[in-house]
């Protein structure tokens, strides 16, 4: 039986963990680059990886379906003690944070959805009177854009204010 340290020597070629990982080698390359994952060199100068990296590399691919950006993703991996591959136990706390993240993006979107039916339905899309970015031009002097999509109780107000004109 090999010893503890032979098992975690890098040998996957980039190649094998291509394949088995179903990626693009300029995918892996293109983690690499972002923190991500890591190689190591051998004599040859090849890239080689541990097994582990595998593992990371679904939980990425998991991360970016659940709709999370690779800037997210390595937030949350860089969470786990010494940048060390996730376990079972890790993969359940990063799910739950993904999870609530997601709530609040189904939320924003219904917030979103609820708001879109008279917008377009007016026609108007004016930047200075249209509720969803602005009625009124009443935020004006607190910030630009469409401000009242991310706060329920504004965007609320902005509805029953176009509404009401309606």
């Amino acid at each position: 039986m090999a010893a503890a340290s032979e098992r975690d020597e890098p040998r996957l070629s980039v190649g094998q963990v291509a394949k088995r990982a179903d990626v693009a080698v300029s995918t892996l390359h293109f983690y690499e680059t972002k923190g991500l994952i890591r190689s190591w060199r051998n004599a040859g100068n090849q890239r080689r990886y541990k097994k582990d990296v595998l593992r990371r590399i679904a939980v990425i691919k998991a991360g970016q379906k659940m709709g999370n950006s690779l800037v997210e993703i390595k937030e949350t991996l860089a969470k786990l003690p010494e940048s060390r591959t996730p376990t079972k136990e890790d993969w359940a706390r990063m799910s739950r944070f993904w999870q609530a993240q997601l709530d609040e993006k189904i939320a924003y979107m219904m917030r979103v959805r609820e708001m879109v039916d008279g917008c377009i339905g007016c026609g108007c899309l004016s930047m200075k009177s249209c509720p969803m970015y602005n009625p009124e031009d009443i935020v004006a002097t607190e910030a630009n854009g469409a401000v009242w999509l991310d706060h329920p109780e504004q965007a609320k107000a902005a509805k029953n204010c176009y509404d009401s004109k309606n």
